[in-house]
């Protein structure tokens, strides 16, 4: 029983440790955003995007070596470690004035990031494998922290600066988070129950060898596109707002976690379905919803005049009359579609869900043309209007940030099924790449709305995405099955029944 209260203590630990690394984690998102906005500092595009970013280069890169680091010599003296340094650097970063000191400073708070793969290898070794993807989805719940940031420092920046009267005091905000970072590594010390993997030591390359497995790289693409995924949108999502829906940081932020905080909570739910139904059937639930989802809001807020039906001479003959609603041709009178009122601006305080639209013919013809038969009399045009209805768009989101969060618990349940003795390291691995695609995702965002001009390409790319790797796992598991590979039951349940596996 004392086990399991301790079992019980440390991941409540962990996970209150993910949240305040994972919100200081993501503070670029709204202070860089918020100070240019303010006119504090003067960012081009490209230099926005790369502050955004390095924080979560970071906590990519750092995840492998700090997750075999934890697995070495244990969770909690790693998280400490961790916490404490990203505290310091947080503080630093307060005195930052220009794009290289802000840079240098994500650089080092970009650590906190690394939190995740320490406290999945600390989670692991204190449940039974039929629990781990229970607590480990109740440790990712931690992501919570982005909705942390996105709600909470639009208003500490607002309320610190006196609503950007005295916008010097900006710098009280990342002070803050050093503090908060620091005060959680006081509690953790005090509170957490030490502990480490009882496999016998290891060489570099003995913990580095499963990384050699192409299952670990597979497992790296789910998370690639679900948590890094997660989190390029939690941040695009300010910008994008600001920009498509013309609101203010604060509303951006508040709108943000529309997606982030299911991505967030339903991270339990995933974890125990994982457990329950396996996590490769999760996981086709997941990308399946996912790729529709985001099909759906590729579609972006338009206005646009196509040309439409027109009006065909039915024999030759001299145009006598033509007006908005006639034309007069051989003797034979033609009724036009009236254009009639298309007031969009009617819409802007309605829901108008689907596309509408309004056609109308314009004659192409003057009195005294001769035309023959067939001859186009009047062109047709027809105005298409979608308002990608912003209560609808985020709906989609929020669907989706619940089905990522039960994605992103599923491939962490793979790990310890496969890899239970190299959990850090392959959990180390899969975070990098997680961690990666929260870095390299709103680069490419970026460059696809350079290239289209359409803030909706982003959408476009995170279902091609999941529909690939829905795709690679399929081709896996039917390979799998034909060669009566290993399939563990916890983990890939066979489509179809297998000799000697259940």
């Amino acid at each position: 029983m004392n086990a399991e209260k301790h079992a019980n203590r440390v991941l409540f630990l962990n996970t209150l440790a993910f949240l305040v690394c994972f919100a200081a984690w993501t503070l670029y998102a709204v202070l860089i955003t918020y100070l240019q906005d303010h006119q504090v500092v003067h960012f081009d595009k490209g230099q926005i995007g790369w502050l955004i970013g390095i924080p979560i280069l970071t906590g990519s890169i750092l995840r492998l070596p700090i997750g075999i680091l934890a697995d070495k010599i244990g969770g909690k003296p790693v998280y400490i470690a961790v916490m404490v340094i990203a505290g310091i650097a947080m503080y630093l970063t307060s005195y930052a004035s220009d794009f290289t000191t802000f840079l240098i400073g994500g650089l080092a708070f970009g650590i906190s990031g690394a939190s995740f793969a320490v406290g999945v290898a600390y989670t692991s070794l204190w449940f039974p494998k039929a629990k781990q993807g229970t607590a480990l989805g109740l440790f990712g719940m931690g992501n919570i922290g982005t909705a942390v940031t996105a709600l909470l420092a639009p208003k500490l920046l607002d309320s610190v600066t006196r609503k950007g009267e005295d916008m010097a005091a900006w710098r009280q905000v990342p002070q803050i988070y050093a503090g908060a970072l620091i005060a959680m590594a006081v509690i953790f010390a005090l509170l957490a129950v030490p502990k480490k993997s009882e496999a016998k030591a290891r060489t570099m390359g003995e913990l580095l060898k499963p990384l050699a497995n192409v299952r670990v790289w597979r497992f790296g693409l789910y998370y690639f596109v679900l948590f890094g995924g997660f989190v390029a949108i939690s941040q695009w999502l300010i910008p994008y707002y600001l920009n498509v829906y013309g609101l203010t940081v604060a509303a951006a932020g508040a709108m943000s976690i529309a997606f982030s905080i299911p991505s967030a909570v339903t991270r339990a739910l995933g974890g125990f379905l994982s457990d329950r139904i396996g996590a490769r059937s999760t996981l086709y639930i997941v990308f399946s919803v996912v790729s529709i989802l985001f099909l759906f809001l590729v579609a972006p807020k338009m206005e646009i005049t196509s040309p439409g039906e027109g009006l065909l001479a039915d024999k030759k003959g001299v145009v006598t009359a033509v007006s908005n609603s006639q034309v007069v041709a051989g003797g034979v009178t033609y009724n036009l579609k009236a254009r009639g009122e298309d007031n969009v601006g009617k819409y802007d305080s309605e829901t108008v869900v689907w596309p509408v639209f309004h056609s109308w013919q314009e004659p192409s013809v003057k009195v005294g043309d001769t035309v023959t038969k067939k001859q186009i009399l009047a062109r047709g045009l027809t105005h298409v209007y979608f308002q990608a209805n912003r209560m609808v768009f985020s709906t989609l989101l929020f669907i989706a940030g619940i089905m990522m969060g039960l994605g992103m618990a599923a491939v962490y349940k793979h790990i310890p099924t496969y890899f239970p003795n190299d959990i850090g390291a392959v959990g180390g691995m899969v975070g990098v790449l997680g961690g990666l695609g929260g870095f390299v995702f709103p680069i490419i965002f970026g460059q696809f709305l350079k290239a289209t001009g359409l803030w909706t390409s982003c959408w476009f790319l995170i279902a091609c995405l999941s529909l690939i790797a829905m795709a690679w796992m399929h081709f896996s598991i039917l390979k799998m099955q034909h060669e009566s590979a290993d399939v563990h039951e916890a983990d890939e349940i066979p489509l179809k029944p297998v000799a000697g596996v259940r």
